[in-house]
């Protein structure tokens, strides 16, 4: 297992690294998951090494959550005071969201010349 969070953590510094060096608009973790698929897909011994640590990691993700709980508690005076506006950040991402998922699934079906 240590082996697989060396690699996870190898793979997350190259894509820091990389978003950094070309400067691009993509966190460096995104581009280290990117980077993890294209190793995935080229090795396929590649995922067994590192499993065990991603299935470590996902089943404690809940705990990530613990400092963005205490941060919101933290500022609720502040959270208070823009409830309106927060709110309707809410309402118009979450219904653009589901739109965006729909129209995304409608152009794969006829992509895929699954639609009736």
């Amino acid at each position: 297992m240590i082996r697989g969070f060396a690699l996870l953590l190898a793979l997350q510094l190259a894509g820091e690294a990389a978003a950094r060096a070309l400067a691009l608009p993509v966190p460096g973790p995104v581009v280290g998951m990117a980077l993890a698929l294209a190793l995935c897909l080229a090795s396929p011994g590649a995922d067994g090494l590192a499993r065990p640590a991603a299935e470590a990691v996902v089943s404690r993700l809940g705990l990530l959550f613990v400092p963005a709980g205490v941060g919101v508690v933290g500022h609720l005076g502040r959270l208070g005071d823009e409830a309106v506006a927060l709110g309707a950040a809410l309402v118009v991402s979450t219904a653009a969201a589901i739109v965006a998922g729909a129209l995304a699934f409608r152009w794969t079906a006829r992509a895929l010349g699954d639609a009736q």
